[in-house]
């Protein structure tokens, strides 16, 4: 009887532990550059600490199988589709197609002067590249993009 409460008592720890690892991996994914592998492995504990939590995940040898076979399966079926929703290539075309955009300056910019400008409900760093001062409430068009810095003018 001794043997069989430990093993109970084995068990029921069993499952935070794999939240743990779980959640130890994702941290790790977090803190290293990498190709987006570990991310899988730290989902993969997480679930198999949710099943052992329901207690439908089995004896230990079932829950280090799901495991390779959840977090190996997710790395296969999932990685390459969220590697292209997540790629920063797609973001810099973006930034770089404001010009001919409308702003309105939030503050007085002198000619040369950086200054702030609103642009679709977001505040952003702009520089008056016009040979006007630029004041409050005025409306100007974004000229280009160097960095995260719009160049503006007068409208």
């Amino acid at each position: 009887m001794g043997r069989r409460a430990s093993r109970a008592k084995m068990i029921w720890w069993q499952w935070w532990v794999w939240l743990l690892v779980g959640l130890f991996l994702l941290l790790v994914e977090l803190l290293t550059p990498g190709g987006f592998y570990i991310f899988f492995f730290g989902i993969g504990a997480i679930v198999i600490g949710l099943l052992a939590a329901a207690k439908v995940a089995g004896p230990l040898w079932v829950q280090w199988f799901l495991f390779s076979v959840v977090s190996v399966g997710s790395l296969l079926l999932l990685r390459k589709p969220l590697l292209k929703n997540i790629q920063t290539t797609g973001h810099a075309g973006t930034v770089s197609n404001l010009a001919g955009e409308t702003a309105h300056v939030l503050e007085k910019m002198p000619v040369g002067e950086n200054g702030r400008v609103e642009m679709r409900g977001t505040s952003w760093s702009a520089r008056n590249i016009g040979t006007t001062v630029l004041t409050c409430g005025q409306r100007c068009m974004v000229e280009r993009v160097e960095g995260i810095v719009l160049c503006v003018r007068g409208a």
